[in-house]
């Protein structure tokens, strides 16, 4: 079955590159319809605490940019919409000049400790604020007295699911924790029991 995602990236030029490197060619579909995002797609999505955004500038060339929040800050509006709250930051503005041009956009999210990873293609949109307050508000970063100057939406084109090689696990510190947290308990449980019992053998008292 064709994929949306590859009839897009699979250029002319890319479809002769794969002909010169393996002797076939990814043969593209002729269905445009947007691809909608699944529960599973939703599901991850909602997890993530941050994705890289990469535009296009004006003069060609790419711009990749990461962002960050509490997990779920990027929202799924509906199967076709993503959007998130732009709080005020260094005032660049490169990747909203960006779309303002040439709205198409790429977004990489990514699970280090499960290594998955997800690529969504997208069209992007940046509107002020003030013209939605109850969804700049509900938007907002929790937790956050960040200013949100902008509502980002993100209509989707298309996704793919990439395969884990070459993900290196690594872990927030909240993960590390969470990790470590039955292990503390284990070793404070032992502790007390030799303060409680001083002729326990130190082979009780191990925390193994």
């Amino acid at each position: 079955m064709p994929s949306r995602f590859l009839d897009l990236v699979v250029t002319p030029a890319v479809a002769r590159e794969q002909q010169r490197a393996y002797g076939l060619a990814y043969a593209p579909g002729v269905d445009t319809t947007p691809e909608p995002l699944g529960p599973d797609e939703a599901e991850f999505i909602a997890a993530r605490d941050s994705f890289y955004l990469a535009s296009v500038t004006e003069t060609g060339w790419p711009y990749v940019q990461h962002r960050g929040g509490p997990p779920g800050f990027l929202h799924v509006l509906d199967a076709h919409t993503l959007a998130f709250a732009d709080v005020r930051g260094n005032r660049q503005l490169v990747t909203a000049g960006n779309v303002s041009a040439d709205p198409r956009v790429a977004l990489m999210l990514m699970d280090y400790p499960g290594r998955r990873r997800i690529k969504i293609l997208g069209r992007a949109t940046f509107s002020d604020a003030s013209a939605d307050p109850a969804l700049a508000k509900a938007l907002a970063p929790a937790g956050s007295r960040a200013r949100v100057e902008r509502i980002v939406r993100i209509a989707v084109e298309a996704w793919d699911w990439n395969c884990p090689q070459h993900i290196t696990p690594r872990y927030t510190i909240e993960e590390v924790e969470a990790l470590a947290a039955p292990l503390r308990a284990r070793i404070a449980e032992l502790e007390q029991r030799g303060r409680d019992d001083p002729t326990a053998s130190s082979r009780d008292r191990a925390p193994y």
